[in-house]
């Protein structure tokens, strides 16, 4: 049986790459019911609109049903990893 926050999570990976690639794509790192993990990486690290990209996959989530905070963006070399906590 498919877990629910999982599917909407997949979902909007789909949607938001769909839009957003070759800029920035997306990929789940990990998740539990608590928080979930995003993977960003692209071109977009060198624009000025940053952090939009992480508040515009949290206004997706929303979209399908599943509020979320950012609680952590951690930089990498080459991509950013953005943690979100479930809300509901």
């Amino acid at each position: 049986m498919h877990n629910p926050i999982e599917s909407i999570v997949n979902r909007a990976i789909k949607e938001y790459n769909k839009y957003r690639i070759p800029e920035v794509k997306t990929n789940l790192i990990e998740f539990d019911e608590n928080w979930l993990k995003i993977n960003f990486e692209g071109s977009y690290c060198l624009t000025c609109g940053f952090y939009d990209y992480f508040d515009d996959f949290k206004i997706t989530l929303e979209d399908l049903g599943l509020k979320t905070d950012i609680i952590d963006i951690e930089e990498k070399d080459e991509s950013v990893t953005v943690k979100f906590k479930i809300l509901n």
